[in-house]
């Protein structure tokens, strides 16, 4: 009896623990009713601990050694999921211990109890009881685990609208201005990590006579190595585009709820005399989603040239190449019980700028290895678990012909 009860009052304070810290801090629906949940069958096994002291001793209630059974299947079968739980996705080893001590003690007080000739009223009403109750813990746990880390991954819109050219008053500089919105259409909110704003400028003299089938085949190698994104043309001559501006269009940490938007404008000044033959404008970020994550802020961290903090994997083959604004902040999981079993992580946002273009990487690790660049395989694991998500619009392309024939 002392064990049984062992085994049950040490299940009682731990699912009791993990569900009230579920039901009030959960970030989705499904994490708040597994707290729910956990906080009945801590009340169950509570309750069994009380009928296994009146079934051993007084009997004065004729079904106490029921509800002892009752009580001890459910921590088995809780322990289990809470183990599995565990082992898939945490990092500590002393909760599978202890839930791995735990399932094989609940396990052994279900036969102890079984074997003390338990009165059952209407066996097969128990027993649909049961069944019923088990089935709806393992769909929650199944839908929360396996099926929702897999669903139709959900994604803002950005929009990008180039306005008409206006020209300075003495006519050396223009201005194209670029309305850039951001639409939210799913049914989650999402975190902004980081927003970036980009304009390159692109020379693209004509060939006075029809370029060479080598050449485009020079041209498709090119593209197909992901080295330049431009089409292949039977008289123009794409030069490498260069950065002319940069800028973020959203704080990192800020964040867009469902069914919300955003809109901001921005502005692209030039010299008539630009070498370029036109512009290509792009707008990207990076999410992520708010029933997957809890993020309070990304504080600034310093630049890459000062700081010197850059994973090696996301740094360029020349170190000149680019600079980086460094972010970073605490990451909350989505549970109470990911949150005690894993290790802390911290968000790291690079928001990275250079003459071949700007964009935003996101990295998510333990704490002390924020240098570490994730494998691939790790990077999609990421991607599941926390909800990380890009958006990228562009290249919207705008001649400049139109506007040297002003001068």
């Amino acid at each position: 009896m002392v064990l049984i009860l062992l085994v049950l009052l040490s299940t009682t304070f731990l699912l009791g623990w993990f569900g009230i810290e579920d039901l009030s801090e959960a970030l989705t629906f499904m994490g708040r009713l597994t707290g729910a949940v956990l906080i009945l069958v801590s009340a169950t096994t509570l309750l069994s601990a009380l009928a296994v002291v009146d079934h051993s001793f007084w009997n004065s209630f004729p079904y106490s050694g029921m509800v002892a059974l009752i009580g001890t299947i459910a921590a088995f079968l809780t322990n289990a999921m809470l183990l599995f739980e565990t082992v898939k996705s945490g990092d500590s080893v002393f909760y599978p211990v202890l839930l791995g001590l735990l399932m094989a003690g609940s396990a052994w007080a279900v036969f102890a109890v079984w074997r003390t000739s338990v009165v059952i009223p209407a066996p097969k009403r128990v027993a649909a009881a049961v069944v019923v109750s088990s089935v709806f813990a393992i769909a929650n746990f199944g839908y929360q685990n396996l099926y929702q880390p897999y669903q139709r991954t959900a994604r803002p819109l950005i929009n990008l609208t180039v306005g008409k050219p206006m020209l300075s008053q003495d006519r050396k500089a223009f201005a194209v201005p670029v309305d850039i919105t951001l639409e939210n259409h799913a049914d989650v909110g999402f975190y902004v990590l980081g927003a970036e704003f980009h304009a390159m400028g692109e020379q693209v003299p004509l060939s006075s006579s029809d370029r060479l089938r080598e050449q485009w085949r020079a041209d498709a190698k090119r593209w197909s190595k992901f080295q330049e994104k431009n089409p292949l043309s039977r008289r123009e001559i794409h030069q490498p585009g260069e950065l002319v501006a940069a800028q973020p269009w959203m704080s990192p940490g800020f964040w867009i709820d469902a069914s919300d938007a955003f809109a901001t404008r921005t502005v692209v000044q030039l010299p008539m005399d630009t070498p370029y033959d036109q512009l290509a404008f792009y707008a990207t970020a990076s999410f992520a989603r708010k029933d997957r994550i809890g993020l309070d802020s990304l504080s600034p961290q310093g630049n890459s040239w000062e700081v010197g903090q850059a994973p090696q994997g996301l740094k360029a083959k020349k170190k000149a190449d680019f600079d980086s604004l460094i972010y970073r902040g605490r990451v909350r999981e989505n549970n109470a019980i990911d949150q005690r079993t894993m290790d802390p992580r911290v968000i790291t946002v690079y928001w990275k700028f250079g003459p071949q273009g700007a964009a935003v990487v996101p990295t998510i690790t333990r704490r002390g290895e924020e240098d570490h660049t994730p494998s691939e395989a790790e990077s999609r694991e990421l991607v599941n678990r926390y909800g990380l998500v890009d958006a990228v619009t562009g290249p919207m392309e705008r001649t400049l012909w139109d506007l040297k024939n002003q001068r």
